[in-house]
């Protein structure tokens, strides 16, 4: 027995079926333009050739993925295992981060963990932009080498609790966010982060002293003032080394990052202990930093290394390099363990790119 329909219902049911056959006689074509891109890109594929990424040039393709913080896990204040041999083997990716597609093409390392671009891919999701492209193609495959965007940001470290206090710290002390900061805007902040909770405390000379020693470390070009994203990654930096256990610390080093570690202990003193002045200086051997040329290049690097007299940081490391020759007084030793935990916050604060020393070590 059929089913009595009313004169609107049949309308409706005639228009539901007409627009049914035309969605899928507009889909055709598409379907027929994406089976042929993926057949190119098999065969290339088949025969070694790669896959170019403007192929797989589709919008969904390339929307920047939704950031999840991390969250600390239940045992991440345990030692964690990093002996100093055997020596880790460093293999980076096969596959570009964002396209997800293998290519003959030359790819773009980061030097802080094994992921791997093209830089068609880094412009498409805005992540270099202008002059700044021709410089990491340069770097990226140098010993300097390159950060990618998600190392390049220490405030991606940040769970979402620690970053609720931090937003709760620049809200309190009245900073605007996304603005550049002067000496004057820095030092007013260090004075009313201190007294937060307590109204009594307040930055002492020394401190005062110190922290306009590290607005300087922030500001290497002495432009006056800092740009936003070094002021945050200090600030995540200082949150990181007030709430973490150093063996909270040690599991966010990348494998690339604990190779260079073994590399500068191992070079120095005997391979089991070095002295104390030399862990110190590995301190400040991070951050070899290379300034911009040009002002319109965007991307500079940092580096672990010797660098030449006539390079641009030359100047203050000659006399960081002077505070931290060994005395008579300086007899302590430190072996591997105790090398790492002095090191690791530096190690981390050396991931940017920019030039600025987001946490200047002592001496």
């Amino acid at each position: 027995m059929g089913v009595l329909m009313s004169k609107r219902q049949t309308v409706e049911q005639v228009q539901k079926e007409v627009q049914e056959e035309k969605e899928t006689e507009a889909s055709i074509p598409v379907l027929q333009e994406e089976s042929s891109i993926y057949r190119v890109a098999w065969e290339r594929l088949r025969d070694g050739r790669g896959v170019e990424p403007e192929e797989f040039d589709r919008t969904s393709r390339f929307t920047p993925p939704a950031f999840i913080r991390p969250t600390r896990k239940l045992d991440d204040d345990k030692p964690p295992d990093i002996c100093l041999q055997p020596r880790e083997p460093v293999v980076n990716d096969e596959m570009c981060d964002v396209c997800e597609v293998w290519t003959a093409e030359s790819l773009f390392p980061c030097r802080v963990c094994t992921r791997v671009f093209h830089d068609g891919c880094l412009r498409r999701m805005g992540y270099i932009q202008g002059d700044s492209a021709a410089e990491v193609i340069e770097m990226a495959h140098t010993e300097t080498g390159w950060s990618c965007h998600y190392c390049d940001n220490l405030n991606l470290l940040l769970t979402e609790e620690e970053m609720y206090s931090l937003t709760e710290t620049f809200q309190q002390c009245k900073v605007i966010p996304d603005c550049s900061l002067t000496l004057e805007d820095f030092l007013r902040y260090r004075h009313q982060a201190a007294k937060r909770g307590d109204s009594d405390r307040a930055l002492s000379e020394e401190q005062e002293e110190q922290a306009a020693r590290q607005f300087a470390a922030l500001d290497p070009e002495h432009r006056g003032h800092i740009e936003w994203p070094d002021f945050l990654s200090h600030e995540s930096l200082l949150l990181l080394q007030q709430l973490r256990p150093q063996n909270s610390l040690l599991r966010l080093l990348t494998v690339k990052e604990r190779e260079r570690a073994r590399a500068t202990f191992l070079a120095q003193g005997n391979g089991s202990t070095i002295s104390e002045a030399e862990c110190r200086h590995a301190q400040h051997s991070w951050f070899r930093k290379s300034l911009p040329e040009t002002p319109s290049c965007s991307v500079s690097v940092s580096h672990v290394g010797p660098i030449a007299d006539s390079s641009p940081a030359s100047i203050s490391s000659k006399n960081q390099d002077k505070v931290l020759l060994p005395t008579e007084h300086e007899s302590r030793f430190v072996d591997w363990p105790a090398f790492l935990r002095e090191n690791v916050i530096y190690i981390l604060a050396a991931r940017p790119n920019s030039a600025a020393i987001h946490l200047k070590p002592p001496g």
